[in-house]
């Protein structure tokens, strides 16, 4: 069986955690954290990178920092990981679902001014994988309405928008290193501070809450509790193996994007014959190859695709419940207006295995195989 992802490995991973042993330090923020922070500084253009031990966290790090208040109303899309919601949810906030593009499938930006309310605090677009969201829009949106706007871009490390890194945007970006991401360390991740005021502060409550981050640099001569915060930072063997992939960023995301670009081509004649439908990028928009999916022709095609495929040796995959629909999702947000492509894309999307290394060949013999095979069943 073709599994949906197996982790790469650059081959400095494991000699970079013994170094970190050996350094004697394997907390948090130690050497291999601060080298981790200034590539990322470097590779995305930021002016602050801080790891935190998940995407999540870093989501929960940015809900801290935009001061949100009980009954506050954050934007955001329904087809999107439910760390999302949560993060703002934990403050009492209350997520507000848009429904989404029919071509990149990520937040409709012409529906925000529509689902603002006094109560509107912030906008979180999803870059869904790796394709950037109509950011200048969303952006001047949310300037004109003195809103906050975090990027989730889980899936958007070294993807650009007009020539800006996802991430890079906003007033904050978090990024996720899981290890089905592109780059990876198991579990991680990292709040991208773009609005330098913000910058002690988030220091100050991804540690506890403290001015430890200020103490260590000699900037104070004791550190104290300042605010509400907590323990966001991942351990120092996360950091080093993460180390070993960010210097090898550009090559990962070239070698998918090869993998996206084979699929892509190869696919191109069952799109051309209504057999199927391919992913959707934006000329202004440069993709990172996170992922590769089709959009069945309905819900019972996919399903009969993902169990024909499997019986042939692949493991393709679908996505998200939409939030919207879920018992959660009904119980601490709410929709503006229908999640007409929500609902309906949701049920029709495939995802193939990416991943370097992957038989892209044989997944492609084996989607087309099982397509014909479907039809034929019909």
């Amino acid at each position: 069986m073709i599994p949906f992802n197996r982790p790469h490995l650059t081959g400095r991973e494991f000699a970079y955690m013994a170094e970190a042993h050996a350094h004697g330090m394997l907390a948090g923020d130690g050497p291999f954290t601060q080298r981790c922070h200034e590539r990322l500084q470097a590779l995305l253009a930021v002016p602050k990178a801080l790891l935190t031990h998940s995407c999540t966290a870093a989501l929960e790090l940015a809900a801290l920092l935009a001061d949100l208040q009980p009954g506050d109303e954050v934007l955001m899309p329904s087809y999107t990981f439910a760390s999302t919601a949560n993060a703002f949810v934990l403050r009492g906030a209350v997520p507000v679902f848009i429904d989404i593009r029919p071509d990149t499938l990520n937040l409709d930006e012409t529906l925000i001014e529509g689902a603002l309310t006094r109560r509107t605090r912030a906008i979180v677009p999803v870059h869904y994988a790796g394709v950037a969201c109509e950011m200048d829009t969303i952006m001047s949106i949310a300037q004109e309405n003195r809103l906050m706007v975090i990027e989730d871009a889980a899936q958007g490390m070294m993807a650009r928008y007009k020539g800006r890194c996802l991430g890079s945007i906003g007033h904050l970006g978090c990024l996720s290193f899981h290890e089905t991401k592109n780059i990876i360390c198991g579990e991680g991740g990292a709040l991208l501070i773009n609005q330098p005021g913000l910058i002690e502060r988030a220091e100050i409550v991804r540690e506890k809450g403290t001015n430890r981050s200020q103490f260590f640099r000699g900037e104070v001569d004791k550190y104290t509790w300042c605010e509400m915060g907590s323990s966001f930072l991942p351990g120092e063997l996360n950091a080093a193996f993460l180390l070993a992939q960010l210097e090898d960023a550009e090559s990962i995301t070239q070698r998918r994007l090869d993998v996206w670009d084979f699929y892509h081509h190869a696919l191109a004649p069952a799109e051309a014959a209504g057999l199927l439908r391919r992913p959707v990028v934006p000329e202004h928009c440069r993709h990172n190859a996170h992922m590769y999916y089709v959009l069945a022709r309905s819900p019972t095609h996919r399903t009969a695709l993902i169990a024909a495929m499997r019986e042939r040796g692949v493991g393709p995959v679908f996505h998200y419940v939409p939030l919207h629909s879920s018992p959660a999702g009904r119980r601490y947000g709410r929709c503006s207006g229908p999640m007409t492509h929500t609902d309906a894309l949701s049920e029709r999307l495939l995802r193939l295995p990416l991943w370097i290394g992957v038989d892209e060949q044989r997944v492609v013999d084996s989607l087309l195989a099982s397509v014909d095979a479907v039809a034929q069943g019909a």
